[in-house]
Formats: structure tokens, sequence, C-alpha cells
């Protein structure tokens, strides 16, 4: 038998979190995470009060958040990432430890673009095995100090975590490698060195979510912080905050490029991980293609569109508008302006223009990784020495390769061809005093790194797949040196500098003046080689201003700063509108509607269907009673039932409106004597089933369906799994069964050439759910509902009482004119009007309901209180026949079932 903790870790990894119990809410574990809660902002030492159990409850079944945000508390950023920015080191003597700020540290210098107000406030794990005794002072120290607060993960968790999932798994797949071999042989720590998908590890990796989910739980104050999540460690961190606290403001950042939806839809959770992203109010990339790749696999897995207004990228998920930032991260202009004029640093750059005397240094600074092309690198500059003679013995290729932060055979496999790569270039093109390649395989410090920028003419970037690489930001500084300082190590002569860089890393769009190259084709990377060091020295001038101003302008702190108003415009409506979350595991999501938005309520429409005389109802037909198909759907016998009961209460009109034509409709309702249809967006109308049909306007011309048609075959011929579907007055085009991302782009573009073909005919042209129809004008379900509703009141049945339900875009004209109809006077005056929308989106009904199955639950419970007329839908002799028996109504409706049945 399995034990609890074990099923407790297989219900979390699938997503059930309700099967664990409210998150954050119950029993705290003890271990590394204490017995008590951590102080939530200290400035002096001491405990300050912390949040008691009531609060625990209430938070685990509703938002914390309140309506009105208050104004007591200062707004505070709660950063989250896999690592602190601080270096923690043993004491010398093994009593305690030493903390200190992490310099190169990303997040550490985001600061500089958060508003002085605003209070920062670090959570992540610490480079350092802290022993279980000792992790609540380090924790209290860190808070005291640093206002940081750590995450301990158990030694086995965090590299099943970390190596396995995080480094073996995502992070290749993210940078376009597919698993298509078993995980290779574990490390010597256990570590797997990458593979296909494991079960096992993809629990690991939401447990180590959980568990910062929990450290979060312990410092936040809902209503004031705001929460941002850093890198793809953390994808599953918005789904536990978000269930937790309903209107939180949280956002995320992807440091690493996002894949291709052709990529990304082989991961086994790739919509578990899409739906909790989703969970954030703003989604962070470095570029737009990282952004593309996303925004496409939402459309092609969840079927979510994105829409771009004023210059902002919006998905709406269940009535919240997730941003989309597009910003690519920038440097530290001040930390490397201060190592520049450290004394060491004119020292270092002396020794190395001695040592390079003569020479043209090219410079490349990549960690020690399959992605990062160091031996695609060593290969252009070897076939550039071959092919340009004129730079051997000249130009020098400094590579310094940073220890991997991964481990495994693939990473001894390239650090081996990189030395075997360095030491044949060297044979072959070395000579007394010259080697061509000078490959640096150790840390380097800040100050010998920042020295070799400045000597180098010329910085060669060849990852064939990066998220974004600050190396070339970084060398275009040192490069430029330090404005009016003389302590300043001096660049010779004007300010310049060179940069061939892979097209496949997130700053090579930004850097426009810089060659980019293919760095798979190992001859053209040598010829821009040999292009960017023979360059003029004016040409270099140039692209290096045009680059400076870019970086200095564009630093950590404008990208930091950027992102943070965006999240609070993003935020800005959090305590507007009504909200509430729904789903289980990583299909919970927060539903938030506009306050005059809200869902129908039976109790409600039932006791205005009861109080009314006469009353209208209006259907629509696909994805309102029955659910959007490719298939043809007929009606359900129980459906049929409860239509016909509906229209035997001589009190009702009942009206099914549809797109459909009369043909499908008319045969699909035949066995409902006294139904309404309007066919064809009410082209075609008839009141029963034994009447003709009229139409709603003189006969069209249909003439134009010989220009549409030839456009329209075009488009279904060049889209595999599309087809047109021809009615008496209309054409349309269908297009569920094809490829979403290039149907809706060829939806869009046979919309434009429709209207432009048909710029002079009398119609209209209109894209609906998976369709794009043309009809004559004049011609919608708004229009035919007034029509009706105006011949209700003509007949002396003026209607008091007024349902009308949709689910596509053709059924809004149908709200548009239901919500108008009583300041025409068409209704009686105060008439109940219940414009219903199926499912949660923007609409101009004022009601909504989930899917079919509620539609028809509702329609029949509204049947259960109608008062049939046990004459309706009989001829009159019988009517009149039936009347005058003195009979039950047992025998009534066995008789009237008789009859209908002969």
């Amino acid at each position: 038998m399995m034990s609890r903790s074990y099923t407790n870790l297989l219900d979390l990894a699938a997503g059930n979190f309700a099967a664990l119990g409210p998150a954050g809410g119950g029993r705290r574990r003890s271990g590394s995470f204490g017995s008590r809660r951590m102080p939530r902002v200290m400035t002096v030492p001491g405990t300050l009060s912390e949040l008691d159990d009531e609060d625990d409850e209430r938070a685990a079944t509703s938002s914390v958040a309140s309506d009105v945000p208050s104004s007591a508390i200062c707004e505070r950023l709660i950063v989250v990432a896999n690592q602190l920015p601080v270096v923690a080191r043993r004491r010398p003597d093994g009593r305690g430890w030493v903390f200190s700020w992490d310099d190169d540290s990303l997040l550490l210098r985001l600061r500089d673009g958060v508003p002085d107000e605003m209070e920062v406030l670090f959570i992540g794990t610490l480079r350092a095995d802290v022993p279980a005794a000792e992790q609540e002072e380090v924790s209290q120290t860190l808070i005291d100090g640093f206002r940081c607060a750590p995450v301990f993960l158990p030694a086995d968790l965090y590299d099943r975590f970390y190596q396995n999932f995080c480094k073996g798994y995502l992070w290749p797949l993210f940078h376009y490698m597919l698993p298509y071999a078993a995980a290779q042989s574990p490390s010597e720590n256990g570590a797997s060195a990458g593979g296909r998908f494991e079960r096992a590890s993809w629990e690991a990796y939401v447990l180590a979510n959980k568990h910062f989910f929990e450290k979060i739980v312990e410092v936040i104050n809902p209503e004031d912080d705001y929460v941002w999540v850093h890198d793809y460690h953390l994808m599953a961190l918005p789904t536990f905050l978000r269930r937790r606290f309903n209107r939180l403001r949280i956002g995320f950042f992807l440091h690493s490029p996002f894949p291709s939806s052709e990529i990304y839809r082989s991961l086994p959770v790739r919509e578990e991980i899409l739906r909790t992203m989703l969970n954030c109010d703003l989604i962070g990339f470095h570029t737009f293609d990282y952004a593309r790749h996303f925004l496409s696999c939402c459309s092609r897995m969840l079927g979510i569109e994105y829409q771009s207004k004023r210059g902002y990228i919006g998905l709406d998920y269940y009535g919240r508008t997730v941003g989309i930032k597009i910003m690519p991260v920038g440097i530290h202009m001040g930390q490397l302006q201060s190592v520049l004029r450290l004394p060491e640093m004119q020292q270092k750059v002396a020794e190395l223009r001695q040592q390079f005397e003569g020479k043209t240094v090219l410079l490349g600074v990549d960690d020690t990784d399959i992605f990062k092309g160091i031996n695609l690198k060593l290969l252009a500059f070897e076939y550039m020495l071959k092919t340009h003679p004129k730079w051997r013995g000249r130009a020098v290729l400094v590579q310094i390769a940073n220890p991997a932060r991964g481990k495994g055979k693939d990473i001894e496999s390239i650090r081996a061809e990189i030395q075997d790569s360095c030491e044949r270039i060297n044979r072959e093109f070395g000579q007394s005093g010259y080697s061509p390649i000078v490959l640096i395989d150790r840390n380097v410090p800040s100050v010998e790194k920042l020295a070799y920028y400045t000597v180098a003419e010329c910085v060669v970037v060849t990852a064939v797949r990066d998220g974004m690489n600050l190396t070339p930001y970084e060398y275009i500084v040192c490069r430029q040196g330090i404005p009016s300082s003389e302590s300043a190590p001096e660049v010779s002569g004007p300010r310049k500098s060179m940069l061939v860089i892979s097209e496949f890393i997130g700053c090579s769009p930004s850097l426009s003046g810089a060659i980019r190259i293919n760095p798979w084709n190992v001859e053209s990377t040598a010829e821009s080689l040999n292009e960017a060091i023979s360059m003029s020295e004016r040409d270099k001038e140039l692209r290096h201003e045009k680059h400076y101003r870019y970086v200095s302008t564009h630093d950590v702190a404008y990208w930091s700063r950027s992102f943070i108003q965006d999240l609070e415009r993003a935020c800005k409506d959090h305590f507007r509108k009504p909200c509430w979350g729904i789903g289980l595991g990583f299909g919970f999501r927060v539903v938030a509607l506009d306050p005059n938005f809200s869902k129908l309520s039976f109790d409600s429409i039932i006791m205005s269907y009861g109080r009314s005389k006469s009353r209208a109802i209006f259907l629509d037909y696909d994805g309102t009673l029955v659910p959007q198909a490719s298939l043809y759907q007929k009606p359900s016998e129980e459906l049929v039932s409860i239509i016909n009961t509906l229209c035997s209460d001589k009190n009702n009109i009942v009206f099914i409106v549809s797109g459909r034509s009369k043909n499908s409709l008319g045969s699909m309702f035949s066995s409902c004597p006294i139904l309404g249809i309007a066919a064809e967006h009410g082209y075609f109308l008839r009141w029963t089933r034994d009447e003709e049909w009229q139409t709603s306007t003189q006969s069209p011309d249909i003439g134009w369906m010989q220009m549409a048609e030839p456009v329209m075959n075009l488009y279904t011929g060049a889209t595999d799994g599309s087809y047109i579907e021809t009615k008496e007055t209309a054409l349309v085009w269908h297009h569920r069964d094809a490829d979403q991302g290039f149907a809706s782009s060829q939806a869009k573009e046979m919309l434009d050439h429709l209207e432009s073909v048909l710029a002079n005919e009398a119609v209209s042209v209109k894209s609906g759910q998976f369709i794009v129809e043309v009809k004559p004008q004049g011609v919608s379900k708004g229009l035919i509902a007034e029509k009706i509703l105006l011949s209700m009141k003509e007949k002396g049945q003026q209607a008091d009482f007024v349902l009308c339900i949709g689910d596509d875009r053709s059924d809004e004209d149908m709200f548009e004119n239901i919500a108008d109809a009583m300041k025409k006077g068409i209704v009686a005056p105060k008439t109940p009007l219940f414009a219903c929308t199926v499912g949660q989106k923007p609409s101009k009904a004022k009601f909504y309901l989930d899917d079919t199955y509620e539609v028809v639950s509702m329609l029949s419970a509204l049947a259960e209180v109608s008062e049939p007329d046990p004459t309706a839908g009989l001829t009159d002799d019988l009517a009149t026949s039936v009347s005058s028996l003195d009979i039950s109504d047992e025998q009534i409706q066995f008789s009237n079932t008789r009859i209908e049945g002969s």
C-alpha cells in the first residue's frame, strides 16, 4: 500500500490540489519550513503580528482581497526566483554564515527600476547547503538584513526539480531540443543528464513550486503586494497563488526562449503549463518571436485568441485580460562603470594590450553548454584563417568558457570537443609567440572579463539558441569607457566596436548595427568575421554609437520599471470586478465579470416567467441548444419535448432563430407543430409548422453569389479542412476542421478580399465562430426579433417577458435590439428582458449561462411551470371537439397523443 504522503504527491503533480485540502490552509508541516510564520515585514529585530488561523481558513475558500484595496500599507514587490541574489559562505571557524549581495545577479539590479516608495522582498533558494537546525536562524538573518526569504528544499527534491526536470527536460525543450531518446545514465549525484518526460520529475517540479508558494504565504499581504515570478523554474507557481488569493497581482517573466508550437506541443503537460501561466496578470518575454510562439500555443491548444489594443497585446481568459509584455532585459550601467573605474582594471587592461600588441582580438564569452555554439565559433574562425591567410599571425580569438551550470555526459562531450578544436587550430596555424586560439576554461573575475571586453575589436556570439545573452551589451559599454573620467581605461582612438551575433539570441533584434549570422553556416560565419574586423573605422564608430545609445537608455532599471508599470496597468481593475475561482488542479482559473454581467439566476427568471402573460422566447440553435460540432446534430428527444411544452403554453411565442437553412431547421423540428422558425438569420420566417415560409425582405438579387463563390473556392482549395455551405440567400465558409492558426489568417484575408470584391453589392460580409458569411443587407437576428415583437404588439399580445439566448457574434445583434425594445415601446413597460449569452465572454447580453447543458436545464425549469394548452397543435375541428368533451385532463392528454400519433 502506498503511503499517504506518496498519494498526496501524485494528486499534487496531477494538479488535483483539492485532494490535498485548501492550498496553504491546512496544518503546516514540520521540518524545513519551521513551526511559525515568518514576520511579514521587519525593520528592526523582533516578531511582528502573524496571520491567525481564522484568516487561513477564510483564505482557503475565497480571495483574501477585499473589494476596496487598503491604503494603510505601502505597496511591496515580492520577487520570486529559483535563487536568491545572495552569496552565502561558512565562517572560517565553521560557526554560522556570512552573507553578501551577489553583484552579478539580475534580480538584485532590477531594484533600480522599482519606485522609491515600493519595498522589494526576494524569495528563492540559497546556493548553500544549510543544515535544518540552522535554517530558522539563517531565515531571520536574511529577512532582517537583506529582505530575503529563503526557501529550503530537501537535497533530493531540489536535484529532481532542478537537475532532472528544469535543466534535464524543460531547458532543452525550450531551446528546441526534442528528447528523442530515453534519459541517459544518471550522473554521480543522481541527476538525470536529460531525456524524455518523466512523471516523477514533473511531480518533483510541482512539489518544489508548492514549497515556494508556502514561503510566499508566510510573508504576503495579498491586498497590497505585487508578485513577480521569474523564469521556467516556477511556471506552476501562479496557479497555487491564484487559487489561494483570487485578486493577487501576479507578473511572470520568462528569461528563456519560448519554443514554437510544433516543439511545445510535444510536452505532455502542455495545457497545464499554459493555463498556469494564464493565471498571471502580465507575462513577459524578451522578443516578439517568443511571445508569438506562446500566443500561437494558446490559440492552437486552448482556442484563445489574442487582441491588440492601443499598442498592448492581451488575452481574454475567463473575463480577465492577461497582458503580454515584450521587453528585452538590459544591463546595469552603474555596476559595469564602477568596475571600469577600479585601479586594478587599468592594470589588467595594460597587461592585455601588451600581451596582444599588434594583434586583432576577437572575443567570445559563453557558458559551457550545448546551445552556446562555442565549437561552431572555433570552426568558423579556423575557416577564416584558411580562406583569408592575411589574418594568420594577426587575428586572435580569445574564448572565455564559463563553467557549465548543468551536469551530464553532453557537457563533458562539448568540453572535449572544444579542447580538441583549440589544439588542432593552434597546431595548424600557430607560430612562435602566436596562438590563434586562447581558451580560458575557468571562472573569470569581473575585472578580467571587462578588461578583455575593453581590448577586443569584435565580440562573437554563435549561440544556436539563447534567451537573451547580455554579452554584446556589456562589451559595448566597456568599449565606450567612462564619460569624463580620467581613471577609466582608455579606448584607443574614437569609441568603436563590432559585433557578430547569432540571429537565434534574444538581443539580436535590438542590435541593428551588428552582423547577424546563422551559426550553423560555418562558411558564412567565417566571412562575417572577416567583414567585421576588415570594416572601416568610420563604420565601426557609427555602429558603436547607435548600439551604445540603445544599451545606455534600455538598461535593467528601464526594463524593470517598464514591467512594473505595465503590471500596475494590467491589475487596475482587480478590485472593481466580481470574481471567483472555479476548476480543479491546473484547470483552476479565476472568472472575472463586469459588474453588469452576471449569471442568469433560475429562481429570478422562473419568478418573472410565472408573473407574465405574454412571453417571447428567442433561441439560437448551434452552440446554444446543442454543442458546436462539425457533424450534423439533431435535437434530442428531451429537447424537443421541452420546446413542445413551452410552445403549448398559450402565453408563449417561441422561435428558433438560426443561421441554418430553412430546410435544415424545418426537418430537425418537424415534430414541433407550433414552434416558430427564423432561418438564415431571419430571412425566412414561419410562425408554425403548417404555415408557408415568408421572407423578411423582397426577393434579393443573388447575382453577387457568382462573384463571391470563386473567391471562397480559392481559399477553400488552399485551406485543407474547410468547405463552403450554399444557402438560398447566403454563402458560408466553414473552417472549424482546418488548422486554426492558418485558417484564422485565411479567414481574415478572405474577409478583406470579399469586402473589396463585393463593395458595390447590397450584401454584408461578416466573420463568426469558425465561419465567414456573406448575406443580404438588412437581414439579421436582431431585426427579425424586433419584427416578431412588433407583430405580437399589433395582435394585442404585447410582450411582457422576453428571453433571448445565443452564443456567437450574430446573436449580439439580437441582444442589442432586445435591449432597446423598451425604449421603442415595442414591449410593455417594466418588461423583464433576459438577454443571455452562452459562455463567459464579452457580450452585449446582461446575463450568461456556462454551456448548452445549463441552457437546456433552464428551459426545462421554465417548461415545468408552464401551463400547456391541451388543444395546442390540433386542427380547429379537433380542438373544438376536444374542448366540448367533459373528460379528465389525463384523458385529454391521452387523446392528444393518439391523434398526433395517427
